[in-house]
C-alpha cells in the first residue's frame, strides 16, 4: 500500500550517493518506483550504462537521461512536476550541483513541493577517506580543461592557503564528449598558471593528493608532491584533488596509512605570503635605493628636507605596519613614499623609477 508521499504530486530530487544504486534505501527505490516520470540527471559525474539500465528497470514510469540543458532550462521538469510526481536523480547529493538548487527554487516559486532524499557527495566522501579533518575544507573549486581559465582556480587556492584551509577541486566533466579531465593534467594546468603569477602557491614540491573512483570498489588515493603525482596514471574517472592546508599532527598520520603516500605529508600553507607582504618585501628596498640615488641632488636644499624625511618615514612606516600585521597600511604607506621619490625624480629631471 502506497503512503500519502508516494501519492502526491510532487518533485522530487534524490542523490545516489557516491556508491550508487546500492546506496539506496528502501523507501528510496519505492519512490523511484512510483513515480510518473524520473529523469537522471548525467552531466555532473559520469554514470556508467550498467545503472542507467538498472534504474530503468527499477523505474515503473517514463524514464528519460537528462542533459544539462534540460535541467538548466528546468521548464519540461516543471510542467511535469506540476501534473504527476516527478524525480529527478543526480549522482552524490542533489545540491552539491547549483543547477538542481536554482530548480528546487523555481518549483517553490510556482507552488510545486519539493521532497529531498540526501545522500553522500565527493567532498564530505573525499575528504573522510584521505584522512583530513572536513571542518579545515575552504572554498571548493573546479578545474576546466583551458589555461585561460585557470587564474580563478589559482586564486581560490591562494586564499583558501592563506587561511590555512584545504582545497577540494573538482575536475571538468563534458558528457557530450565523453571526456574527463586528468589529474596530471590539471596539476600541469596549475603548475603553468604559476609560472604567470609568480605568487610561490603552487610547485612541483606542493603535497597534493589524487583520490579516484571514490565510494567504488577499486577506489585508489595517492597523495605526495605533485612532481611524483603527475607520472602516475589513475585509471578511469571520476577523479578529485586536495591540496592541503596546513596539516594537523593527525590528518598526516592518516595521509600516511590510509593514502598510497609517496612523500611526507608537510604544511602547503606555511611559507605562502599574501599579496601585501610579498608586495611590501618587494618594494620597500626599490624605493628606500631609489631615495638614497636621489638624495645627493638635493644636499644643502632647504625647502625639499621635509619631503627626505617623509619619504624615509613612510618607507619605516611601511616596514613597521607589515610586522604589526596592518598590511593595508603598509601598502598605502610604501604607495606615499614611492609618490614623493617619484616627485623628487622629476622636480630634477629624472623619469620616475619604473618598477
Amino acid at each position: 500500500k502506497k503512503t500519502t508521499w508516494q501519492n502526491e504530486i510532487m518533485l522530487w530530487f534524490i542523490g545516489l550517493g557516491i556508491s550508487g544504486i546500492s546506496e539506496l534505501s528502501d523507501n528510496t527505490l519505492s519512490v523511484i518506483k512510483n513515480a510518473d516520470i524520473v529523469y537522471l540527471e548525467s552531466f555532473t559525474s559520469p554514470i556508467s550504462e550498467t545503472e542507467k539500465e538498472q534504474l530503468k528497470n527499477i523505474s515503473n514510469g517514463e524514464f528519460k537521461i537528462a542533459k544539462r540543458w534540460l535541467v538548466e532550462d528546468g521548464n519540461e521538469i516543471l510542467e511535469n512536476a506540476k501534473k504527476v510526481k516527478t524525480v529527478l536523480i543526480s549522482y552524490g547529493d542533489p545540491y552539491i550541483a547549483t543547477t538542481h538548487l536554482e530548480l528546487k527554487t523555481r518549483a517553490i516559486k510556482n507552488n510545486i513541493e519539493t521532497k529531498t532524499i540526501h545522500s553522500s557527495s565527493i567532498v564530505s566522501s573525499l575528504i573522510g577517506e584521505v584522512g583530513l579533518h572536513y571542518y579545515k575544507v575552504g572554498k571548493i573549486l573546479t578545474i576546466m580543461n583551458d589555461s585561460k581559465s585557470m587564474i580563478t582556480p589559482y586564486n581560490t587556492i591562494f586564499n583558501n592557503l592563506l587561511n590555512h584551509a584545504h582545497s577540494v577541486i573538482l575536475l571538468e566533466y563534458n558528457e557530450d564528449k565523453s571526456f574527463f579531465l586528468e589529474p596530471e593534467n590539471a596539476l600541469l594546468l596549475l603548475l603553468d598558471i604559476e609560472k604567470n603569477q609568480n605568487r610561490k602557491v603552487i610547485s612541483s614540491e606542493t603535497f597534493g593528493i589524487v583520490g579516484s573512483r571514490i565510494g567504488k570498489s577499486d577506489q585508489k588515493i595517492i597523495s605526495g608532491k605533485i612532481s611524483n603525482l603527475i607520472k602516475n596514471k589513475f585509471g578511469e574517472p571520476p577523479h578529485s584533488i586536495i591540496i592541503p592546508g596546513s596539516l594537523h599532527f593527525t590528518e598526516s598520520d592518516a595521509l600516511k596509512i590510509v593514502t598510497e603516500c609517496l612523500d611526507e605529508p608537510f604544511d602547503n600553507s606555511a611559507n605562502l605570503k599574501s599579496i601585501s607582504e610579498q608586495m611590501i618585501e618587494k618594494y620597500v628596498p626599490m624605493v628606500r635605493e631609489a631615495l638614497e640615488e636621489i638624495k645627493p641632488h638635493y644636499e644643502n636644499v632647504k625647502e625639499y628636507e621635509d619631503v627626505l624625511i617623509n619619504a624615509k618615514l613612510y618607507i619605516d612606516d611601511a616596514e613597521n605596519f607589515l610586522k604589526e600585521g596592518k598590511k593595508e597600511y603598509a601598502v598605502l604607506s610604501i604607495g606615499y613614499a614611492d609618490g614623493l621619490v617619484d616627485a623628487l625624480r622629476i622636480a630634477k629631471g629624472f623619469d620616475p623609477k619604473m618598477w
